[in-house]
């Protein structure tokens, strides 16, 4: 199919969290991240559902200060397993352009600072000096080349935790890591970015990528790239949550009362529907 010549696009998401414990536990509290915006750019939510099942439960949603739904469930008791599992519709309008913000946000100093999991080294210092670009746009495509190069795509060499700086010496990671390398390059160069947590059509698990701020008119715009593919993000990237960096969007976290050795799993699949 060829999704970036569609004039419309249909996508349904379907996705699931199952944690299983050895015991029961108590006092489950957790936050996801797995509701896509309402609307981000081209990409428009029309219809969602978030099932738990295994626990009485109460939960509740709101929208953080990026405007993604946060998602936090509470039980006071899990006996063997809570699932977690998500189906949402979304639809792309080619020409309803990429996603606007004030002009303001050029200037956000979240988005120019450095994070704990982005904070740079001399290392990240050397990869970006040479990406000067004649715009921003052009400095984050030298980035974006100069991130993908530096890191192979190898799974299990890094956790979530894992900074910039340490995934750049190992020269080895997954998507995290090179939009934590790209992030970290393109704040030491002035660029406002951010972490775009999501899906990438044919890829097993969740996806991240790098959004840069550009100005236009008297907005400010949202370019995606993918530094672990090296290339421009297009109509097979649906975006569910931005952030500073993989800690403000992570899909699923949180915390229980009782043994540890927790199993987490997890199941994905993302389908288009229709193509216009």
């Amino acid at each position: 199919m060829d999704l970036d010549g569609a004039r419309r696009i249909s996508y349904r998401v379907e996705q699931t969290f199952r944690y299983a414990y050895e015991a029961p536990v108590t006092a489950l509290a957790q936050r996801l991240v797995v509701v896509p915006r309402r609307r981000h750019g081209d990409l428009y939510r029309r219809h969602h559902r978030l099932e738990v099942t295994g626990a009485a439960h109460a939960r509740r949603a709101r929208l953080d200060s990026a405007g993604n739904t946060v998602v936090r469930v509470v039980a006071a008791r899990v006996e063997h397993a809570v699932e977690f599992r998500l189906t949402a519709d979304l639809d792309r309008v080619a020409g309803d352009g990429p996603p606007e913000l004030p002009f303001a946000a050029l200037r956000d100093p979240r988005l120019l600072r450095p994070t704990r999991l982005t904070a740079p080294d001399e290392a990240l210092r050397d990869l970006a000096a040479p990406c000067t670009g004649t715009d921003a746009e052009d400095t984050a495509s030298q980035v974006c080349a100069a991130a993908h190069a530096a890191l192979t795509y190898r799974y299990g060499v890094t956790t979530v935790s894992t900074t910039a700086a340490q995934a750049l010496a190992a020269g080895q990671g997954v998507c995290q890591d090179s939009a934590h390398v790209m992030l970290a390059m393109c704040r030491l160069l002035g660029v406002p970015s951010r972490y775009v947590s999501g899906h990438l059509i044919g890829q097993g698990g969740t996806h991240a990528w790098v959004e840069i701020l550009v100005p236009r008119g008297d907005r400010a715009v949202a370019l995606a790239f993918d530094p672990c593919h090296g290339r421009r993000a297009g109509n097979g990237y649906l975006t569910v949550a931005v952030g500073r960096d993989y800690a403000d969007v992570a899909p699923t976290s949180g915390t229980y009362v009782g043994a540890p050795g927790g199993t987490l799993t997890g199941t994905r699949n993302v389908t288009v529907t229709a193509v216009d």
